[in-house]
């Protein structure tokens, strides 16, 4: 009887347990979570993929003085997109005309409420931006009012279009005493004014004529296929943010799979694709010269003693002029030096990885300014020819912008490498 009974029990126990579960869809065999999301991997307007590899870098010709902090090893890229091109002057006034509208239905009240009751700025709604609209005493205050008013030109103050974006300190949250803090300690909010400095054609070169420069430059149709100066690296950051969001809206709209996020190429990333594959070149192009067989410039440089025009360009030259390197990219050397993510630090070869290196850190506003440096890479039109080689590095402050410097975005691929077959 105590036999029957035991059995009883436990035919009783498995009976209840199975009443709560769900019917199982996989015959009792291991398959994983159903009906997940399909993923196929973006080919983002704009962007060339760079394939998985590994280089070597630093300086491929000799220069006894980087030796001491540019140390040869050998680097592994995983593969990512990058921008064919800089970011021109025309796809950065999306971003500038993006916040605009921003603070403009912000003014004006646009706002649509989702259904866990969070507000959000409701697009539909189109701005009438002229003098006599029904909007203009709503965004009045957005303009130059009295005696800033220039020739009696309505203009935007732009000193009010700023962007509000977060950053995760994955770094910081990973480590061994952070993975037991409030997650909200590790988001870093930032609010950051992005219209380019103008004036840094004027401020960049003294006793020189550049104000048409500074008048034209960034909003003038001729410049629209330029790429986009005096933007600091945290307006080029900001814009990495903004792209993300521009491409995370579409997404949830369509009900496709989020990818990663934009970014500024690291400075291990920027060096692998501006060599194209051509290990232990100079040049974006092979070399060893920065001329072709028929003595024509290769690139948008200072060449010479300063013969400015001789390469085809007084200042910059159009993102896509010259023939791209063998990955597809144009101007990975001259026209405008780019921003990377990387900090700058003279040791910086020495304590680097190996695998996809990159050396980060998110300034706090007590940092002294040697904290702030960020590493450049391929010279620019106003430099000489040894800032083009694909190994060189220099630096400049986060929160400095000029008048020849520039940026690229990047996008980390998802999974194997494109074209394995095995």
């Amino acid at each position: 009887m105590k036999r029957f009974a035991l059995v009883g029990t436990l035919i009783l126990t498995l009976f209840l347990a199975s009443c709560g579960s769900k019917k199982s869809t996989s015959n009792g065999h291991l398959s994983g979570v159903m009906e997940r999301p399909k993923w196929d991997h973006i080919n983002p307007h704009g962007m060339v993929y760079i394939p998985s590899g590994t280089f070597h870098v630093g300086n491929s010709d000799q220069d006894v003085n980087a030796t001491f902090f540019q140390q040869t090893k050998s680097k592994s890229i995983q593969g990512f997109y990058m921008d064919e091109t800089e970011i021109t002057n025309n796809e950065y006034r999306e971003f500038v005309q993006y916040v605009r509208d921003s603070v403009g239905h912000t003014l004006l009240d646009h706002y649509e409420e989702d259904d866990e009751g969070n507000q959000r700025i409701d697009w539909s709604y189109d701005i009438d931006w002229a003098s006599d609209s029904e909007d203009a005493d709503a965004l009045g205050s957005m303009f130059y009012q009295g005696d800033d008013v220039y020739n009696n030109k309505k203009e935007v103050d732009v000193s009010q279009l700023t962007f509000q974006y977060d950053r995760y300190n994955w770094q910081a949250a990973a480590s061994k005493t952070g993975r037991d803090a409030a997650r909200s300690s590790y988001i870093i909010e930032y609010e950051q004014p992005i219209y380019p400095d103008t004036l840094v054609w004027i401020h960049d070169f003294s006793y020189s004529y550049n104000e048409p420069m500074t008048r034209n430059y960034f909003w003038h149709p001729a410049f629209d296929d330029y790429p986009v100066v005096g933007v600091s690296w945290n307006q080029a950051d900001a814009f990495c943010a903004w792209r993300t969001k521009l491409w995370n809206d579409h997404a949830m709209e369509t009900g496709e799979t989020m990818g990663e996020e934009f970014r500024l190429p690291f400075e291990g990333e920027w060096e692998y694709a501006a060599r194209g594959g051509l290990d232990q070149a100079p040049y974006p192009w092979g070399g060893p010269y920065v001329r072709n067989r028929k003595g024509c410039l290769l690139a948008n440089f200072k060449p010479g003693r300063g013969n400015y025009p001789e390469d085809g360009g007084f200042y910059t030259v159009k993102a896509d002029s010259y023939h791209p390197n063998d990955y597809g990219l144009y101007n990975m050397s001259g026209n405008v030096a780019e921003w990377t993510s990387t900090a700058f630090y003279e040791a910086g070869y020495f304590f680097d990885g190996d695998m996809n290196p990159d050396i980060r850190y998110h300034v706090r506003d007590e940092d002294p300014p040697t904290m702030r440096r960020k590493v450049l890479r391929g010279g620019s039109w106003k430099d000489i020819a040894y800032y083009l080689q694909t190994g060189t590095r220099h630096w400049e402050y986060m929160d400095t912008a000029k008048s020849y410097i520039g940026f690229r975005c990047a996008l980390t691929f998802l999974g194997r490498s494109m074209g394995d077959k095995f």
